[in-house]
């Protein structure tokens, strides 16, 4: 009976054991992951270290006053009873281990390079069709370091909660209502913040808009109940893991739908290649932060609303199989024939109200060019190759900064819009503080043409301009766009005759630019005067014409 009691804590202990480390670790019960191998290895090594400590300590007790022959004799009879299951134990703990050194060498590249290759299915892109011109309001001009810094001064204008919850470092790109955002939510300020706030919940998230650059605390009525700052079961990753205790999740993003209500999206991972390589996504699964809802999207059922089902670092992994491999894996190590890699660095492009990743393609040995770029759907993973040879990313961030040199301001990472049909990177130039200062506007083709302003229009003025003086061809649109130029509030007027022809100087609003008009470009010239409205036609570097109201 004392034998059989002894025995059952045991067994109790080593319970207690296993959920704590699946507590903690929370594996996926399904024989595909890897995660759950492992599992089973610890929880098997742990068992064995509580057993043979259980049985060292019954030894001790049991021959407590014995003298030195019967605790030897007593100690050989437990050592030669204790083998055969110990010996079992570590054979078990061995074949483990070696069936999964066997499976990732069974799923490794050297075996498996075209399977590698054809995880991403990439067709030929049409620029022009595909990537329309975007609205100025709709151009993202903050990155995620300038999104982080406005958000946090938000949240430090509001004196109720600064002292009880931090930002989460989720920052999803979203699309909300035809504008780009980032989009976090706020998170308890650590364990003792948590236990005094838990019962009420986190009162809602941050939005920062891209264009506007303006950040907005929303409180919600009903509060953020399922986080990733819960220490219990509303944690958000150990939450899923026992409502779906089989599926294997990727990364967890934070988004909010069309009317603004905060979901996780959990993306749920498939295997194309051995038992545990070669991942995908095969889903989502959508938790409603606020009720605990939750339900499983096949990928092609995955809500609209929804902007990265796919995590971005995965899309750029596979596109960097697919260039290296797709000849064999020899011949990325040797002839490297043909071998491609995505740049270093990507972004974000809206396209018919999803987000797509951008990033440019070059070739392996790492020049300053690229050879082209490619577009990826982070909700249905179409993605598209464009053939455009150019300048890469951060060759174009110079070209930029060497425009302002002068004042030291720092470049983003590129986005890629369509201008005139061109593509042509845009990125934000930032002072040492981290705040945008002016705007860039670079080729890609030619990356020595670039156009620089303190506003996103007149940056692409400049750019327009630019490309005008190196004799580009631009549509008739474009040319009717160039036209107007120069337009505001006179500030300051002059005339004088020279040569038997008179010339009114004009300055407009703020700026030091004097305009030399001769008299023959608007009858109303000779009456014009500080405080009205005046509009200056210039093409090819010549005024056209006046137009004053």
């Amino acid at each position: 009976m004392k034998k059989k009691m002894s025995v059952m804590i045991r067994v109790l202990l080593c319970l207690v054991a296993e959920f704590l480390l699946f507590w903690f670790e929370l594996p996926p019960l399904n024989l595909r992951s890897k995660a759950f191998w492992i599992f089973l290895i610890e929880s098997v090594i742990v068992c064995t270290i509580i057993f043979a400590i259980s049985s060292i300590t019954a030894f001790i007790k049991n021959n407590s006053g014995r003298n030195g022959r019967e605790i030897a004799e007593n100690g050989k009879i437990a050592i030669k009873a204790s083998a055969k299951p110990f010996k079992f134990v570590l054979i078990a703990i061995a074949a483990m281990i070696v069936f999964t050194i066997a499976v990732d060498v069974v799923g490794s590249k050297l075996f498996n390079a075209k399977k590698y290759a054809n995880l991403i299915q990439i067709t030929e892109g049409d620029f022009s069709k595909d990537v329309a011109e975007l609205k100025m309001s709709q151009i993202p001009v903050v990155d995620r370091d300038t999104a982080t810094r406005l958000a946090q001064r938000e949240l430090g204008n509001i004196t109720d909660l600064v002292s009880q919850f931090e930002i989460d470092e989720e920052y999803t790109q979203i699309n909300y209502k035809n504008h780009p955002y980032r989009v976090t939510p706020l998170k308890y300020a650590g364990f003792i913040k948590w236990l005094t706030n838990n019962s009420s919940g986190v009162p809602g998230y941050i939005t920062v808009d891209l264009t506007t650059q303006e950040a907005e605390l929303v409180r919600l009525e009903k509060e953020i109940r399922y986080s990733q700052s819960e220490y219990l079961l509303r944690n958000v990753a150990r939450y899923l893991r026992f409502e779906h205790p089989t599926k294997i999740f990727a990364e967890t993003s934070f988004e909010i739908d069309d009317n603004g209500t905060p979901y996780w999206v959990a993306s749920v991972i498939d295997y194309k290649i051995g038992l545990w390589n070669g991942e995908i996504i095969k889903g989502v699964v959508l938790l409603n932060a606020q009720t605990g809802e939750n339900k499983y999207y096949p990928a092609e059922e995955i809500p609209t609303w929804v902007d990265q089902a796919y995590d971005s670092d995965l899309i750029i992994t596979q596109l960097a199989y697919n260039g290296l491999y797709s000849d064999g894996f020899f011949n990325s190590i040797l002839g490297q024939k043909n071998c491609t890699q995505p740049t270093d660095g990507y972004n974000y492009i809206a396209i018919d109200d999803d987000v797509w990743v951008y990033t440019g393609i070059t070739s392996i040995t790492e020049d300053a060019s690229n050879l082209g770029f490619v577009l990826s759907n982070l909700r249905t993973k179409e993605t598209k190759y464009y053939t455009q040879a150019g300048a890469e990313e951060y060759s174009a961030m110079d070209s930029a900064e060497g425009q302002v040199q002068h004042l030291g301001y720092q470049a983003t990472f590129p986005i890629l819009l369509n201008i005139a049909d061109r593509p042509t990177y845009f990125v934000s130039l930032k002072d040492d503080a981290g705040l945008v200062k002016m705007y860039a506007y670079v080729d890609m083709e030619r990356y020595q043409i670039v156009g620089i302003g303190a506003t996103v229009d007149k940056a692409r003025q400049a750019y327009l301009e630019a490309l005008q003086g190196e004799n580009i061809d631009l549509d008739n649109k474009v040319e009717e766009e160039l036209k107007n130029l120069y337009s505001g509030t006179v500030s300051a007027v002059s005339s004088a005759v020279i040569d038997g022809n008179t010339n009114y100087y004009v300055m407009i609003g703020e700026s030091d630019k004097i305009y030399v008009l001769p008299a023959i470009l608007s009858e109303k010239l000779p009456f014009l005067k500080v405080g009205d409205n005046i509009t200056i036609t210039e093409i090819s570097g010549q005024y056209k014409s006046v137009e004053i109201k």
